[in-house]
């Protein structure tokens, strides 16, 4: 059996959802011998939506209703666009059509309930987010069932068991595989293909949760692992793991073969192909992890396993990441200590935010964060009403530094005897680049800078040019 992952790229807009049908139709018919593979599908939400659906719950919050509502009313034409270009059969259409309007009106009276509150609660946005995968899922089912494969669209709400930590949940392995034993297995053995909404679950009390930003590669590798499957496969809009981000450097080269330990680092460190989590269940579980392109689906991409073979060619990557603001919370005396550097990164990761990147000055009176830019507006005010509660006035200085970048540089084992560290400052200290603050692993596998988000392309394209051989 395989377990298809499908991105909010791969489902952006009619076209694509038509390609990706295409995909799980060809895998499921022609295997190579014996009946029809066994398959089971994990879909993202459209590219953007779920951007949009959190732009509208914090515009509910903030009052804004006009907002909210034209977010409403653009998810609706969007998805309805995609249905009516889809489905021919004017039953299929009318139903599929007619729950599309019923979900987006239960979010509209979501929204309706922030507004009331004046508040986005962490548990309040899971429920928000999770409609997009829905939609997706029963559209995509739809679009199966229109050519001829059967095909039922599942709300992981009642499969992914979940602790109650809202925004970042983690799944409960032993009630999550009963429920997929009981609800998907009979379904698989029947022929029908299952088409499960990703990133999204529930806790045991059924309440909405999620896995956290780019969770749907985390749910395919849990119903991987939960079902045994075979293999599961990612497919993304690009060849598999590359040296560099293609966008940037063009002659980013696909890294053949990885193990679960280099893969789980790429994924730690940015690469978007593969949410950081996704590694554990596939390890735990020795089950192979593909990397593929739904739009160049002939491309073998990456293969995870194990241990990799002793012939696949062995590169570093460059990382890439932009869109990041440099938060600096301080004091201009020694007031600003230790743990309450400790409190502001705890009320951030309480709320949901993700730091990808700090730093401490050695007087310990300032704390660097990098957050995502569109983050930024909401980590400073749980910041300011977190150090403002506590009547901490000495801690004056709260702002955002500049938009900023983060590179990172990671090698694998044989790469080269020096590790790749040294490499990485030698060949920086090539360019003009300016550094803001450094982070690097113990192990030496890895070293990351902070860089001004203007110097990013140039930094990543000089970096791959001293660092990856020529193909």
């Amino acid at each position: 059996m395989i377990v298809h992952k499908f991105g909010g790229t791969s489902v952006g807009d009619a076209d694509r959802f038509s390609n990706v049908a295409d995909i799980v139709i060809k895998h499921h018919r022609e295997a190579l011998v014996g009946p029809p593979e066994e398959s089971a599908v994990v879909v993202s939400a459209m590219s953007g939506v779920t951007k949009q659906l959190i732009d509208g719950a914090r515009a509910a919050a903030e009052g804004q209703d006009s907002v909210y509502r034209e977010i409403k009313a653009h998810l609706l034409s969007r998805h309805l666009d995609v249905v009516e270009a889809l489905l021919d059969k004017s039953a299929e259409r009318l139903e599929v059509g007619g729950l599309m309007e019923d979900r987006l009106h239960d979010l509209e009276r979501l929204y309706r309930s922030i507004a009331v509150l004046g508040e986005l609660t962490v548990r309040g946005r899971d429920v928000v987010t999770s409609f997009g995968e829905q939609l997706s899922a029963h559209i995509l089912a739809a679009v199966l069932r229109e050519r001829g494969v059967r095909a039922q669209a599942i709300n992981a709400t009642e499969l992914m068991v979940t602790d109650d930590h809202f925004g970042s949940a983690a799944p409960l392995m032993g009630p999550t595989r009963e429920r997929l034993e009981a609800r998907v297995r009979p379904l698989i053995a029947r022929g029908v293909i299952p088409v499960i909404t990703g990133y999204i679950g529930a806790t045991e009390e059924g309440v909405t949760s999620t896995l956290g930003r780019g969770g749907s590669d985390y749910s395919a590798a849990i119903i991987g692992a939960a079902l045994e499957a075979d293999e599961v496969w990612i497919w993304s809009d690009v060849d598999g793991i590359l040296t560099a981000d293609p966008n940037i450097v063009p002659q980013a080269r696909t890294l053949d073969e990885l193990s679960y330990a280099e893969a789980a680092d790429l994924a730690y460190f940015g690469a978007d192909v593969l949410h950081p989590k996704t590694i554990r269940p596939v390890l735990e579980n020795g089950i192979p992890l593909r990397i593929l392109n739904s739009f160049n689906p002939g491309h073998p991409g990456t293969l995870i396993v194990k241990a990799p073979g002793e012939n696949r060619a062995v590169l570093p990557a460059i990382i890439s990441t932009t869109g990041l603001s440099l938060i600096v919370i301080g004091s201009e005396d020694d007031s600003w200590t230790l743990p309450m550097a400790v409190q502001a990164l705890q009320r951030l990761s309480e709320a949901g935010f993700d730091v990808l990147m700090l730093s401490q000055s050695l007087s310990e009176h300032n704390l660097n964060l990098v957050v995502r830019e569109q983050d930024q507006a909401h980590c400073l005010k749980i910041l300011r009403r977190a150090f403002d509660y506590d009547g901490l006035d000495s801690v004056c200085n709260l702002g955002v530094k500049e938009k900023v970048a983060t590179i990172s540089v990671l090698g694998v084992p044989g790469w080269n005897d020096t590790g790749v560290v040294s490499h990485a400052f030698l060949a920086l200290g090539k360019c003009s680049t300016r550094v803001i603050a450094v982070a690097q692993a113990a192990a030496e596998h890895s070293v990351s800078f902070c860089i001004p988000e203007e110097q990013v392309a140039d930094t990543a394209l000089f970096l791959h040019r001293e660092l990856v051989p020529i193909q």
